[in-house]
């Protein structure tokens, strides 16, 4: 029946309790195949059995980068124009903790009426490091054929490790800083110089927001700098009016948005924040969840199987390497009873003790007989006439 060895369950439940458990929480997910199979399984068993999975798939993955690396195998012919996305979302860890996931979105930039949409869309999310999220997404980038793309868009935030990111996968990439983010950035110079919530501020931040998307970029950096000189500011404003011109100015190549736009490139990230809520969020962040952090990557794993639309390919893999790294419960043989033994003669019972006799008492004494004479005792049998 190809039973994994341990669990009894065959390949087609395992996976049906795997695919629960990766799309909504353990006691409904085991709720729910009750309800489909009529086969009950605990929350708990279906919480170990989608770790396992995943944690398999983990592995699957690992080891594919890392042979793409060492073997630089023939890419496929990517799109002639691809989008590459990276951002992070905070998870909950066991203890109040938090841990930033780090996703990746690749997809098609084909035109349209409305302008540039991304279609065929695909993710790789995991809890780890920036340089090592970079190797582990090569796979990914690989299947997607991005060292062969005609163009390929980098659109993300000004972090420095999605500039990092870009740097290992594809240099030359045209890149653009998250129109939103950058406006984000003004906002926060608006609400400082005018005041939270005022229609000062507003006003001054649509200009400022329009003039960056239709190519007035010097004219956007001339007045942030303006407002850093200004006399009659406060000290803390001038320096958050220095600090956002000298994050725009350093990324001047990333914010040329009337150029993007003409050349029919995106310029926001929505398609990388879609899949922090679609990939991660959607599963890891629900109410009074917290995880081990050894159980995030395997779910992610899984979470991106079904949001790749890969998981039936990957299904028979992630099998196999289950059941190669199950640990077989020995079942120890009956125990052989020893050789019987001759049974042992019981003792031989012990001799009753001979009654205690009493003393027979005298008869007489003195010459004459006493009580115990049979004559005291029997004396009217022998009474004389």
């Amino acid at each position: 029946m190809g039973l994994r060895p341990g669990d009894g369950l065959t390949p087609a439940l395992t996976e049906r309790a795997v695919r629960l458990g990766a799309s909504v929480p353990f006691a409904e997910a085991a709720a729910v195949l009750d309800q489909f199979t009529g086969v009950r399984i605990g929350a708990e068993t279906v919480r170990r059995l989608t770790e396992a999975a995943g944690a398999a798939q983990v592995a699957l993955e690992t080891v594919a980068a890392a042979a793409i690396e060492r073997a630089l195998p023939e890419e496929p012919t990517g799109p002639a124009v691809q989008l590459l996305s990276v951002d992070g979302a905070m998870v909950p860890l066991v203890g109040g903790g938090w841990a930033e996931v780090k996703t990746l979105a690749v997809g098609e930039v084909v035109g349209t009426a409305a302008g540039p949409r991304t279609v065929a869309l695909s993710y790789c999310a995991r809890c780890t490091d920036a340089a090592t999220f970079g190797h582990l997404a090569t796979a990914e980038t690989h299947r997607r054929g991005t060292r062969t793309a005609g163009t390929v868009v980098a659109v993300a935030d000004g972090a420095v490790w999605c500039q990092g990111f870009v740097d290992l996968h594809r240099p030359d990439a045209v890149r653009i800083l998250d129109f939103p983010h950058a406006v984000e950035h003004l906002g926060a110079v608006a609400q400082a110089v005018f005041g939270p919530g005022t229609a000062g501020a507003s006003e001054w931040l649509g200009v400022q927001a329009h003039r960056l998307r239709h190519g007035q970029e010097d004219a956007v950096l001339a007045t942030l700098a303006a407002l850093g000189a200004r006399a009659g500011l406060r000290a803390e404003i001038r320096a958050l009016a220095g600090q956002t011109h000298g994050y725009l100015a350093t990324r001047r190549e990333h914010i040329r948005y009337a150029a993007f736009a003409a050349a029919g490139y995106p310029i926001g990230s929505g398609c990388v924040e879609s899949a922090n809520k679609l990939v991660v969020e959607a599963r890891l962040k629900g109410p009074g969840m917290h995880w081990a952090r050894a159980n995030v990557d395997p779910l992610l794993a899984l979470r991106t199987l079904l949001a790749n639309d890969r998981w039936t390919e990957a299904c028979p893999a992630v099998w196999r390497h289950l059941c190669a790294t199950a640990r077989v419960r020995r079942i120890a043989p009956p125990a052989v009873p020893p050789p019987a033994q001759p049974r042992p003669a019981p003792p031989p019972d012990p001799e009753p003790a001979a009654p205690a006799v009493a003393p027979r008492p005298k008869t007489i004494v003195d010459g004459k007989p006493t009580a115990a004479h049979p004559w005291k005792r029997f004396s009217g049998q022998h009474a004389k006439p």
